[in-house]
């Protein structure tokens, strides 16, 4: 299929690397502009770079954006609204993990993680729905993780802060639906999928990336890790019209973990 979301303007966070630069290759390649936003401005000038050679200048535009920064937000808004005409994707995608349990994660590091995790959900939304309203039909696509719908006694902070991504999404779909704004709000929710997070753990244990992979693959129903591919296609789903009647709800991608 091509051009499921021809005509639609895209904004991206986290789109140097991993979910967020697959998610905008796979946007622009259905027919979508991007701008692609990353705190690490030279990976989302690489990564709109690449989209740009591939589908033709004035596909893709890069931004830096430190999506805790209520400010930055604003120039976001500003940018898209300059570079493409308008917003009508907003995919809310950066996050980080939140280490140790619950008597060894720091409060800081919790306030770090809900900072980049839940704020920067609550401020895109915010900042972005005033354009998107002008935009419409809208789609609203929050990156939240399985682990906001399945606890482990491992991530206290990582699962609280992906569970209020998940609680969040459901608010601001049904305040779209009750202004009566053809704007939909939806969360996605991965397992383990092999982006440069992975090669973090790998290092940081000291063990193999391939042992790292065998032993999260083991944990999944369907047997293997995702790809970032796997994510990028139901980004495009939900931001097409193909899922017009779909808001509040959740896509879980998770190879069959929340089933058990």
């Amino acid at each position: 299929m091509t051009d499921r979301v021809a005509g639609k303007k895209a904004l991206v966070t986290g789109g140097a690397q991993g979910l967020g630069a697959a998610a905008s290759r796979r946007l622009a390649a259905e027919g979508a502009q991007v701008l692609v936003t990353d705190v690490n401005a030279a990976g989302a000038k690489e990564t709109a770079a690449a989209i740009n050679a591939e589908h033709g200048a004035g596909t893709a535009f890069a931004l830096a954006l430190d999506v805790t920064q209520e400010s930055q937000w604003e120039a976001a808004v500003d940018a898209a609204q300059e570079h493409m005409g308008g917003l009508s994707v907003l995919l809310n995608n950066a996050g980080i993990g939140v280490r140790g349990d619950i008597l060894t994660c720091t409060l800081e590091e919790w306030h770090r993680g809900f900072a980049v995790n839940v704020d920067s959900v609550f401020l895109g939304c915010q900042k972005a729905l005033p354009l998107m309203k002008d935009n419409q039909p809208g789609s609203i696509v929050n990156i939240s993780s399985i682990a906001g719908l399945i606890a482990s006694d491992t991530m206290p902070g990582y699962n609280a802060s992906k569970a209020a991504v998940w609680m969040l999404t459901k608010s601001v779909a049904l305040y779209c639906a009750k202004q009566k704004w053809d704007i939909r709000c939806n969360s996605i929710h991965p397992t383990f999928v092999d982006t440069p997070i992975l090669d973090g753990i790998s290092r940081n244990a000291g063990i193999p990336k391939d042992v790292v992979m065998g032993k999260l693959a083991r944990q999944v129903p369907l047997g293997r890790v995702g790809e970032p591919d796997d994510v990028a296609n139901g980004v495009v789903y939900l931001a097409s019209n193909e899922s017009k009647f779909m808001t509040g709800a959740e896509l879980k991608l998770d190879g069959g973990i929340s089933a058990m």
